[in-house]
């Protein structure tokens, strides 16, 4: 694997031992910055939170004895005051506090209080909005923030998915052409939300050329108090990154591979409707069925058709093409209620 950023460590730092033993297997595979979660901003209260700032000498014990560059996720001014303080090197904001301009605002004032330039990693907010993510970079830009670095770790979406998160590929990629200065990492444990899975998003954002990655590694992922179904184990860590190839584009042409990648996400966006459609099917099928109604009901497959040929007209898309797509899908619908 060609030299990249490569950023890893456990979801949450939990316990002492935890944080050393899994930050020494990383530095024996060669991994010079170690992330952990010192306060975990959850969706619920009820759930691991986070040791808080009693970890963080743990984290400087890593950087002490490893020689390795330690950071931590803040979320207010006063993390961002206790991380510094502490000695930590670099920070990120996660996705919520990204998706709140005034938090990152109150971040950005507390830097410039400081005059520290501190590697700051700025993941792409819970939407997917560029001009958000943007924004958030340039309010710490303008606090006087020189060290920064995006990470793209996904975007939240109801449609039904194998992902975690959803990659939404050309957000990241356009950012990266609006910011070509800024450096980019892919999060593959966000975005997967799914162990298995880590590795196919890490070779994706390698053929697009990424600037690296940050992973959540775990010492022992069965055990992690947060996040364990994404966590990996540094000896996963090290496969993968044997495997994975910076900057070989699909056929030698990074822009091709570029569109190739927004194909095969909008493919399998495709699918997992479909499949949530043939669900809802299945459902109306039952429902049928307890109340002895007839399975095919003419007047709304011809309003299904009707609308749909409308929406190909207005989608400057063929008509012929769109009705043949809507006889398979009906056909299957019927299908799945007999």
């Amino acid at each position: 694997m060609s030299a990249k950023l490569i950023v890893a460590g456990p979801c949450s730092a939990e316990t002492e031992y935890q944080v050393i033993d899994t930050a020494k297997q990383l530095a024996s595979i060669g991994i010079t910055h170690y992330r952990a979660g010192v306060w975990k901003p959850r969706t619920s209260p009820n759930t691991f939170e986070g040791m808080g700032q009693r970890a963080l000498p743990w984290l400087l014990r890593v950087k002490r004895e490893l020689g390795m560059q330690v950071g931590t996720e803040v979320a207010n001014r006063e993390h961002i005051a206790l991380a510094i303080d502490a000695g930590v090197d670099f920070v990120w904001l996660g996705a919520r506090t990204v998706t709140n301009p005034f938090a990152v605002q109150e971040i950005a004032d507390r830097l410039k209080d400081m005059t520290m330039d501190i590697t700051v990693y700025v993941k792409n907010p819970v939407i997917a909005d560029i001009a958000l993510w943007l924004g958030a970079i340039e309010r710490l830009q303008n606090a006087g923030v020189t060290r920064l670095v995006a990470v793209h770790r996904g975007f939240h979406s109801l449609l039904p998915s194998v992902y975690r998160n959803a990659p939404q590929w050309y957000v990241p990629i356009e950012l990266k052409r609006l910011r070509p200065d800024i450096t980019l990492l892919c999060d593959p444990s966000h975005i997967s939300g799914n162990s298995d899975l880590v590795e196919i998003v890490a070779n994706q954002a390698a053929k697009l050329n990424y600037d690296g990655l940050m992973v959540e590694v775990h010492n022992s992922p069965k055990d992690a108090l947060s996040d364990k179904n994404q966590q990996i184990t540094p000896e996963q860590f090290a496969q993968i990154l044997a495997k994975i190839r910076f900057g070989s584009t699909i056929d030698g042409n990074e822009t091709l591979s570029v569109f190739r990648a927004q194909i095969d996400e909008l493919d399998k966006s495709l699918f997992d409707i479909i499949a949530h459609r043939m669900e809802l099917s299945e459902k109306i099928g039952q429902y049928k069925k307890a109340n002895n109604i007839s399975v095919l009901q003419f007047a709304r497959y011809e309003e299904l058709l009707s609308n749909s040929l409308t929406y190909a007209k207005q989608h400057h898309l063929n008509a012929d093409f769109v009705k043949q797509i809507v006889e398979l899908i009906h056909q299957e619908s019927i299908n799945r209620q007999l």
